[in-house]
């Protein structure tokens, strides 16, 4: 299923780029849930534009990876090469050159509402989703922890 949607996303890319090349902006419908809660499958949609010439901690970018596939994460470093990470996942991808950057996101559709990312509330949520990342994974894990205590005592009660 990956493969049909990645073929499908090569097959218009190249005119999205030209899209993008000429200034436009193109509304695109993200799939998967990486960029939870912000960006939810089905029911938002995201609007990419040309990337600036300087990128900012926290913008959300449209990549490629080296394998070919097509990945919408959020930026959350910059040094000699990018570092992304979805907002609903643990594992920094690092190593991403420039090369590999498409578009950026420039505004959000939350249903057919518009929010931009410039807006001040948006930018506080952006940061303070990261910044409580470390906190969040030690959520997931003491409720995962808790759940097998409680499958194993419900299976020893069963036998």
């Amino acid at each position: 299923m990956l493969e049909k949607k990645s073929m499908y996303l090569d097959e218009l890319m190249p005119l999205i780029r030209e899209q993008l090349y000429s200034g436009a902006s193109v509304r695109i419908y993200p799939r998967g849930v990486s960029m939870l809660p912000m960006i939810r499958e089905g029911e938002d949609s995201v609007v990419i534009s040309s990337l600036p010439s300087e990128l900012k901690k926290y913008d959300v970018i449209l990549y490629q990876r080296r394998n070919g596939q097509y990945v919408l994460h959020r930026l959350i470093k910059i040094g000699e090469s990018y570092t992304f990470l979805g907002d609903h996942q643990f594992i920094a991808e690092r190593g991403i050159e420039r090369d590999q950057l498409i578009a950026k996101v420039s505004l959000l559709y939350r249903g057919e509402r518009a929010v931009s990312v410039d807006k001040f509330s948006y930018k506080i949520f952006c940061r303070l989703w990261c910044f409580t990342r470390p906190m969040r994974r030690l959520c997931n894990f003491s409720v995962s922890f808790v759940k097998r205590i409680v499958n194993k005592i419900i299976r020893s009660a069963k036998s």
